[in-house]
C-alpha cells in the first residue's frame, strides 16, 4: 500500500460552458495551464502520485499537452471516465449523453488508488497553502483507526468563488467546531442585479445563499475506504434516478450522507490561499491576471517547467 498521498484530478469535463478543453488552455506567463500550477503545488506539499480522470477520446492530446510535462517530477497515471462503467445490473438509458457526475468520475480511479488522496477539479486554481494544509492533515490521520472514516475538505468563502459571467454550482457547507455538519449541492448560483446571491437548492426551490457561506470547491481529502461507501451510494442513485437523462451524483451529497449516518467525520481546513477558476471564457483574463500577480510576488517562479 502506498503511504504518501495521491492527487486525483477530475479532468474529464468537456468545458461546455467554457467552449473548449479549458484544462489545456494556457494561463501562466510561459503558457502554463492551471493544471501545471496544481501539480506544482501538490509536489511542493509532498504528494508523490497524480491520477488524471479523463475522457478516452482526448487521451492522446491530454497526455501530449499536459501529462507528459510531469514525467520525472511525479508518478503519473490515467483513468477513463466511461459512460458504460457502471455497477453490475445497470446500463446506459437510451438518450443519455453525459456522464454521471463527480462520484462517477472518482469511481473511475477505484482500482488504482490505495492511499490517502486529494480530489480537485482540473480547471480550478486552489493555491499552495491549500495543498499544504491537506498534506499536513493526511499526516495526522494516517494511522488513525476506528469505525468512523476521517475525511477533510478545503473550504472557501462563497462570495470569493462566484463568476461575474454566469452561474456556478457549489457545495454549500455547514460546520461546527471545525467539522462539517452537512453539505448541499446548490446549482446555478449567481449574484443578481439586486446584489443578492441566489441558487437552486436540492428541494427544487431557488432561494438566497449567504455570501459568507463555506463553499466546497471540490477540494477533498479522502482515505481509500471512500470507494466502498461510494459504490453503495452510486448504486442507490442509479436505482432512484438512473433513468433520468441529466441526473448527476455529486460527491458533496455522498459526504453529507456519510456524516449524517455517523460513518465519517470531515474536517474543514482553513486556508489562506486564494481560489479562482475558469467556468466561462470571460473568466480567463481574471485568472491570467491573478497568476501574474502571484508570480510577481514570488509565490511561483517565472517558469515552473
Amino acid at each position: 500500500m502506498t503511504t504518501s498521498p495521491t492527487l486525483l484530478i477530475l479532468a474529464a469535463g468537456m468545458g461546455s460552458r467554457y467552449g473548449g478543453l479549458k484544462q489545456m488552455d494556457p494561463m501562466g506567463p510561459n503558457g502554463e495551464t492551471v493544471l501545471d500550477y496544481s501539480v506544482f503545488d501538490a509536489i511542493r506539499a509532498g504528494f508523490t502520485r497524480v491520477v488524471f480522470v479523463i475522457r478516452e477520446e482526448f487521451a492522446d492530446t491530454f497526455k501530449e499537452q499536459i501529462g507528459n510535462n510531469f514525467i520525472g517530477k511525479i508518478e503519473v497515471h490515467y483513468v477513463f471516465q466511461k459512460m458504460d462503467d457502471l455497477p453490475d445490473g445497470f446500463s446506459i438509458p437510451d438518450g443519455r449523453e453525459k456522464p454521471w457526475g463527480t462520484t462517477h468520475a472518482i469511481r473511475a480511479a477505484r482500482h488504482i488508488i490505495d492511499s490517502s488522496f486529494a480530489v480537485i477539479n482540473a480547471d480550478d486554481f486552489y493555491g499552495a497553502d491549500a495543498y499544504q494544509q491537506l498534506a499536513n492533515y493526511f499526516k495526522t490521520t494516517l494511522n488513525s483507526k476506528g469505525d468512523t472514516s476521517q475525511y477533510s475538505l478545503v473550504g472557501y468563502q462563497l462570495s470569493n468563488t462566484l463568476s461575474k459571467h454566469g452561474q456556478v454550482n457549489r457545495g454549500i457547507c455547514s460546520a461546527k467546531n471545525g467539522y462539517l455538519i452537512d453539505v448541499e449541492e446548490v446549482t446555478e448560483i449567481a449574484r443578481e442585479d439586486s446584489g443578492l446571491i441566489q441558487g437552486n437548492w436540492l428541494d427544487g426551490k431557488r432561494r438566497p445563499v449567504n455570501e459568507k457561506a463555506i463553499a466546497s470547491m471540490n477540494f477533498w481529502g479522502f482515505t481509500p475506504d471512500l470507494f466502498a461507501h461510494l459504490e453503495t451510494h452510486f448504486i442507490k442513485f442509479l436505482q432512484e434516478r438512473g433513468s433520468e437523462m441529466k441526473s448527476e451524483s455529486y460527491i458533496p451529497t455522498l459526504v453529507d450522507e456519510l456524516i449524517c449516518s455517523g460513518k465519517a467525520n470531515c474536517k474543514v481546513l482553513e486556508t489562506s490561499s486564494s481560489w479562482f477558476g475558469v467556468t466561462y471564457p470571460d473568466d480567463k483574463p481574471y485568472v491570467v491576471h491573478n497568476i501574474e500577480k502571484l508570480v510577481n510576488t514570488g509565490a511561483y517562479p517565472e517558469s515552473i517547467d
